[in-house]
Parts: structure tokens; C-alpha cells; sequence
């Protein structure tokens, strides 16, 4: 029980938005899936060929969508995990509002216009930028302690 020790309590909501952001990138892949059936891009295609296919736009505003995802999930689950050792709730808060942001941020790509991404997915940097800073507040606290 030496870490339950060493994490305060309120680091369990770190952990559940983390496991949200899961759920919340297993329902994006889902959506690729579908796309991938409404669009006819059969599997391993990871990106169609306008030429080749009048949807292309669509499902690839899809994939990309849930590509990007994935790209920033590295980065999100660190800053959460580190950050959230000294600043669990403010940092649960911020990973809450990354979550909510990308969700939109899909929802918007996934209509095709590209741009539609940014509407509310653009303030998910906000959640990043302040997670940032709790991780380098960690990080400081360490090196002086």
C-alpha cells in the first residue's frame, strides 16, 4: 500500500480522467471503424486516395481526427501523471477541460471542413499549457526539496 501512501487521495480523479480520455479514444476509433464501412476504405488503408474515391475527404477528416488524438495522448498522459503528483485536482480539472475539447475537436474534423476542428478543439491547448506548468512546478519542487 506504499503508493496509496504516497499519492494523496484527490490524485484518483488524475486517474479517472485519464481512464475518460480512454473511453473517449476508444468511441473515435469506433467512429473511424464506421467511416471506414460508409466510405469503403477497407483495412490496412490508413489514408484514401481522392482519386480513387469520391469520400476521401470525409473519411480522412475522420482519421485524422482520431490520428491527431492519439499523436497528443503521449504528451497528455505524462503531463497528467507527473503534474498531477502535486496538483491533482487543478490538474484533473485541466485534463477534464483537454477532453471535453477534444472531443469537439474530432466531432468538428470528422464533418469534413478541417477548420470546424478549432471552433472549441483550439482551447484544448489551454488545458496542455496549463498542465505544463503543473509538471514544471513538480518538477521545480523536487530539484528544491
Amino acid at each position: 500500500m506504499a503508493i496509496i501512501e504516497f499519492l494523496s487521495r484527490e490524485y484518483g480523479y488524475v486517474v479517472l480522467v485519464l481512464v475518460f480520455y480512454c473511453f473517449l479514444n476508444l468511441w473515435m476509433g469506433a467512429q473511424v471503424g464506421r467511416a471506414r464501412k460508409r466510405y469503403s476504405v477497407p483495412y490496412p488503408t490508413l489514408y484514401a486516395i481522392e482519386s480513387e474515391n469520391k469520400d476521401a475527404k470525409l473519411f480522412n477528416c475522420v482519421q485524422r481526427g482520431h490520428q491527431n488524438s492519439l499523436e497528443m495522448m503521449p504528451m497528455f498522459f505524462i503531463l497528467m501523471i507527473l503534474g498531477g503528483m502535486k496538483h491533482p485536482c487543478f490538474c484533473a480539472g485541466l485534463g477534464l477541460l483537454y477532453n471535453i475539447t477534444r472531443f469537439f475537436y474530432f466531432k468538428g474534423y470528422s464533418t469534413g471542413d478541417p477548420m470546424k476542428r478549432l471552433t472549441i478543439g483550439k482551447y484544448g491547448f489551454l488545458g496542455l499549457l496549463g498542465l505544463m506548468i503543473c509538471t514544471i512546478s513538480f518538477g521545480v519542487s523536487l530539484i528544491r526539496s
